[in-house]
């Protein structure tokens, strides 16, 4: 019984369908397991691959199948999200809540990039609309021109993970209403234009909820170089980005490498902190 039971175990291989760990029979081919697993599939990658035709499948290979036009569901979303990820990292940021003030060049890029990697709740506010110029460097598309912003960035978000929880409010961050729209958040960003809106926002987060770690950005305008743009832990749970010196003025506008590489690095910054490493 103990040979026939170790010589089954030996026919059989390991590989992964669609993220998600699966025992086959040895000799199984790719469209023998489309039949069995997926017969809708229209769509075979193996190992990083797409293609058409049968092969056999061996151990350790990662097959992913997909039908045209459908949607996964949140778990198979979340399964196929998270092997890109290291491990351990999708189960905690899936809990969290984050607060983005400002849906402009900064706030529709630092939101996409959370929604990609998984966090769980995003909060955004902004009052503004989506303007021709805007296209420039912030997350919108030529048809939302006119929306308001948080509109519009919460149809882009949910284009990229249906399931990402979004809050949106349309108005105007004050010192009065910050703590009541952004009630809870794990961690807030600073994603606004103005200097003033900036100072406001910093002082009045840092007084209200010391706890609660900000992420501000100074300094990201025109072309300099890439590197200038760094992340400061300026005091207790409070970080800044950007080269702090180049503020838009005329002949040194906001341009999308420079403040995508901001927000890169405010959306980095968010991660680390959420999983518990300093960012700086």
């Amino acid at each position: 019984m103990r040979l026939l039971l170790f010589k089954e175990i030996k026919q059989l291989i390991k590989i992964q369908l669609n993220e998600i760990p699966l025992e086959l029979r040895k000799q199984t081919s790719l469209h023998q397991l489309r039949a069995q697993q997926h017969p809708e599939a229209d769509i075979l990658i193996v190992n990083g691959f797409p293609t058409s035709e049968d092969c056999q499948l061996t151990e350790g290979d990662r097959v992913t199948m997909i039908q045209r036009g459908v949607i996964p569901d949140a778990d198979q979303l979340e399964a196929l999200m998270m092997a890109r990820h290291t491990p351990g990292v999708h189960a905690r940021i899936a809990k969290s809540r984050v607060g983005i003030a400002g849906a402009g060049g900064l706030g529709s890029n630092i939101a996409i990039a959370l929604a990609r990697v998984g966090v769980g709740q995003l909060v955004i506010a902004d009052f503004d609309l989506v303007e021709p110029s805007n296209l420039n460097r912030q997350q919108y598309f030529i048809d939302q021109i006119g929306l308001p912003k948080v509109i519009a960035l919460k149809e882009n978000l949910q284009r990229i993970n249906p399931y990402v929880r979004i809050e949106t409010f349309d108005g105007r961050i004050d010192a009065q209403n910050l703590n009541q729209v952004f009630a809870d958040v794990d961690v807030m960003v600073e994603a606004f234009d103005a200097p003033e809106q900036k100072a406001m926002l910093t002082a009045a987060h840092l007084q209200q909820s010391p706890d609660c770690p900000l992420v501000a950005a100074s300094g990201m305008a025109g072309y300099a170089a890439s590197n200038s743009i760094q992340t400061k832990r300026i005091r207790e749970n409070f970080y800044l980005v950007g080269d702090q010196i180049t503020a838009a003025k005329p002949g040194q506008g906001l341009m999308a490498p420079r403040v995508s590489i901001a927000a890169g690095h405010q959306a980095n910054a968010v991660l680390r902190l959420l999983l518990g490493e300093p960012p700086e």
